[in-house]
């Protein structure tokens, strides 16, 4: 069985194996266009080739790290390391070990797993309603829960679809409590 040949981008004829792995620029036999054709030595291997037991790489080519006798595709790009197909894991166009993977993940470093989320729509009702309760915390517990509910309003919720109602509270609320702070300074600073 022969190796299967590479097409010219220009006129699609097979590329004969020749060209393959030159130091430079070639003509296409059937177009003249001038290409280079880079692969794996493996490639130019025919399939009966290959006798019983050998190992899967080839004379000069890299290994896999965590599968020595693997041929190794593409190195990580977060440690370096060579990786075989079976090892690579591909996350928004990164190439990446499982061990950096996993190291990722649970240092937090990896921005594609969220492990928690702040659910801002909760947090900004907790700061509008529990400062309430004691009278003096909500003069600075009203302003935050209002910035909280405004500057949030977009952020992703929780994972579980969640309505807006919680910051249309939180919202009622702090603008309640800063009315009735206003009202008391200004009943205060103009009793005549």
């Amino acid at each position: 069985m022969t190796p299967r040949l590479v097409a010219c981008t220009k006129c699609r004829a097979s590329l004969p194996p020749v060209l393959y792995n030159a130091p430079d620029l070639r003509a296409c036999p059937a177009c003249g266009a001038r290409t280079q054709v880079e692969v794996f030595p493996a490639a130019l291997r025919s399939a009966g080739s290959a006798s019983i037991g050998e190992a899967v790489i080839v004379e000069g080519e890299a290994s896999c790290f965590y599968h020595p006798a693997k041929k190794a595709v593409l190195p990580c790009e977060s440690c370096g390391r060579f990786l075989c197909a079976l090892c690579d894991v591909e996350l928004n166009d990164q190439h990446i070990c499982p061990a950096c993977l996993a190291a990722g993940k649970k240092k937090g470093k990896l921005q594609q797993f969220e492990n928690r989320r702040t659910l801002y729509d909760s947090l900004a009702l907790a700061v509008a309603f529990f400062p309430m309760l004691l009278v003096w915390p909500s003069l600075l517990g009203a302003p935050i829960a209002l910035y909280i509910a405004l500057r949030y309003w977009k952020a992703p919720s929780s994972i579980v679809p969640r309505g807006k109602w919680r910051f249309v509270v939180a919202i009622i609320l702090a603008l309640a409590q800063i009315g009735g702070w206003t009202a008391m300074f200004i009943a205060i600073f103009h009793r005549d």
